[in-house]
């Protein structure tokens, strides 16, 4: 998966396959994100994934200390991406930045998740 903003409005966008035409917001190029994997800021990024309550389900936290999730500096949502498939979970300031999924399990997936200050992060299981 590739994630894309646009640095005029701030949209962001996934691509799922490889396509060769630029990606276009605002009649400009957006902009492809990195990932970020190794965290070492104070407050923690990097998705903490452990196993949910029932098999094949997973409850991930942003960092092993929870992140803030006030107006100036929250996650604004965590993505799930296995066998091209994305669910997202969409955050609000306030929330605690939590998310529930159903994986398939044996089958490799990846996490994602986007802060508002520092940018995008991920964890592949």
């Amino acid at each position: 998966m590739k994630i894309f903003k646009c640095n005029l409005c701030g949209k962001i966008m996934y691509q799922l396959n490889d396509v060769k035409t630029p990606t276009i917001c605002c009649g400009e190029e957006m902009v492809e994100l990195k990932a970020n994997t190794t965290d070492a800021a104070t407050e923690k990024h990097v998705p903490f994934v452990t196993e949910g309550e029932k098999a094949g389900h997973i409850m991930v936290q942003v960092g092993e200390v929870e992140h803030p999730m006030t107006e100036e500096h929250s996650i604004q949502w965590i993505a799930c991406e296995q066998d091209n498939r994305v669910t997202f979970n969409y955050l609000k300031p306030g929330e605690k930045p939590v998310a529930k999924f159903k994986v398939k399990e044996g089958v490799p997936y990846t996490i994602y998740e986007y802060c508002n200050l520092h940018g995008l992060w991920k964890v592949e299981k």
